[in-house]
């Protein structure tokens, strides 16, 4: 909880000096740039859906099978 605490003072501090201190600049964007920016925020998009989707299984599997275990426990009462 105090790692998460002093991450979140820092992210906040250099967010404020950079907003607060930084300069205008013109300078001109060429499109091709703006392609691999896209580009890459895609591939980091489609990465963390693809490792949701993975541990989202697994967290099911987990599940399913602690079902199965909780009714074979109570199968096995039963019959004893």
């Amino acid at each position: 909880m105090k790692t998460g605490l002093k991450i979140g003072k820092f992210i906040y501090f250099f967010l404020c000096f950079f907003v607060l201190l930084g300069n205008t600049s013109f300078a001109y964007i060429d499109p091709s740039a703006v392609t691999y920016v896209i580009q890459a925020v895609a591939g980091v998009a489609i990465a963390v859906g693809a490792a949701c989707t993975v541990y989202r299984h697994k967290i099911m599997k987990f599940f399913r099978n602690q079902k199965k275990k909780r009714a074979r426990k109570k199968h096995h009462e039963k019959e004893d």
